[in-house]
C-alpha cells in the first residue's frame, strides 16, 4: 500500500508527457504520479525510485524525489515562513509548505521562528504539523545516567515539570520537584540525565551533582545576603514559594546550602533572620573562607 507522508521505493510502470506513474509492482492498480521535473534523467520503465508521498497544492496525492525534513510520526525543528488566516506555514524541504493549524499551536508563532513540530495526517487526510509533540517523541535514546544532553522545551506543567525534547526527538522531563524558573517553550537548554525510566523516558536535571550544586547554591545565597546588607528576613522554615522567588532553587537545596554556610561559620540564624557573620570576608571578589579579625 502506498502510504501518505512516508518515503517508499516504487517502480516506474508508465511514462507520460507530464511525468511517470509509479506503483508497488507492475500488476498493482494503485498508481501515483511523479511529475516530469522530478524524474531522474534516463529513468526507464521498471526502474525503482525512492520517493516521498504527499499532496500537491490541488490536494492530489503525488510523489517527489525531493527529501522532506521528516516523515509521519517524526519530529523536526522547522522554520515558520508565513502566518496566514488558518495557521502558520513551515519550510519542510518540499515545494508546498507545511500547514501548522492554529489549533495545533501551543503558542502563537511568528515568521522566521524555528519551532519543534511533529508530522501527522488530519481527519481530512491532509499532512499537517502539530506542536503537541509529546506522543511523537522517541523513548529509545542512547543516553544513560549522567550523560550531558541538549534539548528544546516544548511544554511546561506546574504539576509535572518542564518537558524537553532531547536532540529534538527523545522524550525528557525536568521534574517539578527540581525548581526550574524562567523557562518557556522554544528555549534550548543543556541538561544532565538524572535517570532513565523503565519506559525509556529521560529524567533530566539542569542542576549539577549534589556536592557541586551545594557549593554554587551557597555562593548564590551569600551573594543575595550581601545585596541585602547582610540580612535576610526569614530562616530555614521559609516557604518553598519564597525560596523559589528569591533564589530559584528548591527548599531542600536551600536547606542544604544553609547547612553548609552554618557549618563554615559564614552565616548565623535566629528566628526569622539569616545574617552574614561579620568576621567572614571576601578576598579578591570571591568567597575565600572564614578568618578572625
Amino acid at each position: 500500500m502506498i502510504e501518505l507522508g512516508k518515503k517508499q521505493t516504487l517502480t516506474v510502470v508508465k511514462h507520460v508527457e507530464f511525468g511517470v506513474y509509479l506503483s508497488e509492482d507492475s500488476e498493482s492498480e494503485e498508481q501515483i504520479l511523479l511529475p516530469r521535473k522530478q524524474v531522474p534523467e534516463g529513468t526507464q520503465d521498471g526502474a525503482e525510485l525512492e520517493v516521498f508521498i504527499y499532496k500537491d497544492s490541488k490536494d492530489r496525492i503525488i510523489a517527489t524525489t525531493n527529501e522532506p525534513k521528516f516523515q509521519v510520526g517524526e519530529t523536526a525543528l522547522l522554520k515558520v515562513v508565513e502566518v496566514g488566516k488558518i495557521g502558520a506555514f513551515l519550510d519542510w524541504g518540499l515545494e508546498k509548505d507545511l500547514l501548522l493549524p492554529f489549533k495545533e499551536q501551543t503558542k502563537r508563532v511568528v515568521r522566521g521562528e524555528d519551532i519543534l513540530v511533529a508530522l501527522y495526517i488530519d481527519k481530512s487526510k491532509r499532512l499537517c504539523a502539530t506542536m503537541k509533540v509529546y506522543e511523537y517523541l522517541s523513548t529509545d535514546s542512547p543516553y544513560t545516567r549522567d550523560d550531558k544532553v541538549t534539548g528544546i522545551v516544548y511544554e511546561i506543567s506546574e504539576e509535572f515539570g518542564v518537558f524537553v525534547a532531547v536532540d529534538n526527538k527523545y522524550s525528557g522531563l525536568i521534574p517539578s520537584k527540581e525548581v526550574c524558573t524562567g523557562y518557556k517553550p522554544g528555549d534550548v537548554l543543556a541538561a544532565r540525565v538524572a535517570g532513565v525510566k523503565p519506559d525509556g523516558k529521560l529524567d533530566l536535571s539542569v542542576r549539577r551533582k549534589a556536592h557541586i550544586q551545594m557549593d554554587e547554591d551557597a555562593r548564590l545565597i551569600m551573594k543575595v545576603l550581601e545585596e541585602s546588607d547582610g540580612l535576610l528576613p526569614f530562616d530555614d522554615k521559609v516557604s518553598p514559594e519564597t525560596i523559589k522567588r528569591e533564589f530559584g532553587m528548591s527548599k531542600n537545596a536551600f536547606k542544604r546550602a544553609i547547612g553548609r554556610l552554618l557549618k563554615e561559620g559564614k552565616i548565623e540564624m535566629t528566628v526569622n533572620r539569616i545574617r552574614k557573620v561579620e568576621q567572614y570576608c571576601r578576598q579578591a571578589g570571591n568567597m575565600q573562607g572564614y578568618k578572625d579579625e
